[in-house]
């Protein structure tokens, strides 16, 4: 066991400092647009890296080289890049015009009375066959705003349920960033994370759903909204969502999707063999800075941990959060601080992931449900802070369509987010305990 050393923590406070604080300058203080996501977030990363390679003199620096480079050696981290831009060149060759057909078909066919319901569910089933959370809103927000205009629900409950159904496949998904960075991070197959994941998720968004049905049942509709939409273009999507389910290799899902997806796009004439390339490139290189996001956090998460950083971490922890479900509260509390300061749920996961295996090791929690409680708490925390890129997104996206509204605005009917918690809340300390007696009286 490696003494505790509480200073080694120093280059992860480093990178807050440098990141949150210069994102909250930006955002609120000289008002840029998207000012948080200004920040160069590899550069931050950087930064705390020196400030770790200055740390602890009586290792040479080659010593420091080879710890790192021992860091970016696990099997883990190499997985995990690759199906990082895997699922890049999946999301460049499907495109996401699909999104659109999926939501205008079911508007098209359900009664406008449950219209925001149709929104939530359609942005569930998206954004968990994309993957992406921001890439759902950025569609579906633009016509959430036609759903206020059409029927007279406000547009702020529009978005919020938009918001939700898009957190809900951001937790879910087998191509999310966060669902690969967990369970790439603590060792589990994605299929047993989502056996675990879908037993908190599906309550809370059926709670959410029916309170949205209650608030359409006391609102005056008036309306329709109807859009052209093709079914064909989902195949791929719905591939990839049922290979992944079943548990099949996740890099034959997605090669399952890309050769579907090249197929129907190229047979149906949308696109040329050039652009199909060029969307190929364009969704590999959106997925390089979270790689190299993973690649430096493993680096500087070596050296953190060979210098005892995360023992005095785990020392702390263990002092303040007793027992097997006192430890899961305190990785879902870790994950969730690491979001709040970095407001990206993927680069918190990343960060929070060597810690929170040796806090699964230390309190007797699987891999598979450790992978589960920091995909969930950090899409908790990422649903709700007001300068998230989903809200910020959102928010642009409205705007642009004649609509002034702020993050407080949408806030209070962000039900989802809310109801993740509570759900996962009652998963810990209420559910857990119940099977425990079962099993005791058995």
């Amino acid at each position: 066991m490696k003494k505790s050393n509480a200073v080694a923590l120093l280059p992860i406070f480093v990178f807050l400092v440098l990141y949150l604080g210069f994102g909250i300058v930006f955002e609120y203080v000289m008002k840029i647009p998207m000012g948080f996501y200004n920040i160069p977030i590899i550069a931050a990363f950087l930064v705390a890296i020196l400030v770790a390679c200055i740390q602890n003199r009586s290792v040479s620096f080659d010593k420091k080289l080879e710890i790192m480079a021992g860091g970016l050696a696990d099997k883990n981290i190499i997985t995990m890049i690759l199906i990082f831009l895997t699922a890049g060149v999946f999301v460049g060759v499907a495109g996401r015009s699909s999104a659109e057909s999926v939501a205008y078909f079911m508007l098209d066919i359900i009664p406008a009375k449950f219209a925001v319901a149709v929104l939530f569910v359609v942005s569930c089933f998206v954004s968990t066959a994309m993957g992406t959370s921001v890439g759902t809103i950025t569609l579906i927000v633009p016509i959430a705003v036609a759903v206020s205009e059409a029927s007279g629900f406000s547009v702020q409950l529009c978005i919020a349920s938009v918001m939700g159904g898009a957190m809900f496949g951001d937790n879910l998904s087998f191509i999310s960033d966060t669902t690969i960075a967990a369970c790439n991070g603590q060792g589990c197959a994605m299929k047993d994370k989502f056996k675990e994941n879908i037993w908190i998720a599906f309550p809370a968004a059926l709670v959410t759903l029916i309170i949205i049905l209650i608030l359409s049942f006391r609102t005056d509709i008036a309306g329709s909204v109807t859009h052209d939409y093709n079914l064909i273009q989902i195949i791929p999507y719905v591939l990839v969502l049922i290979g992944g389910i079943a548990g099949f290799n996740v890099f034959l899902v997605l090669l399952t999707g890309i050769v579907s997806g090249t197929v129907i796009v190229l047979a149906t004439g949308n696109v040329g063999v050039y652009e199909l390339i060029g969307n190929i490139g364009s969704g590999v290189s959106g997925m390089f800075e979270t790689s190299l996001v993973a690649i430096l956090v493993s680096a500087m998460c070596a050296l953190i941990r060979e210098y005892g950083g995360f023992e005095a971490l785990l020392s702390g922890i263990r002092r303040t959060f007793k027992g097997k479900r006192g430890g899961q509260l305190g990785v879902g509390l870790l994950v969730g601080a690491m979001d709040i300061a970095t407001a990206n749920n993927t680069v918190a996961i990343v960060m929070a992931n060597p810690i929170a295996k040796e806090m699964s090791e230390n309190y007797g929690i699987s891999n598979r449900k450790t992978a589960s409680l920091l995909d969930t708490f950090s899409c908790v925390f990422q649903g709700i802070i007001p300068y998230g890129a989903q809200m910020l997104v959102a928010i642009s996206a409205a705007n642009e369509l004649g609509y002034a509204i702020s993050a407080f605005q949408i806030i209070p009917v962000l039900f989802y987010p809310l109801m993740l918690l509570i759900s996962s809340l009652i998963w810990i300390f209420v559910i857990q305990i119940g099977r425990a007696s079962c099993r005791e009286r058995v």
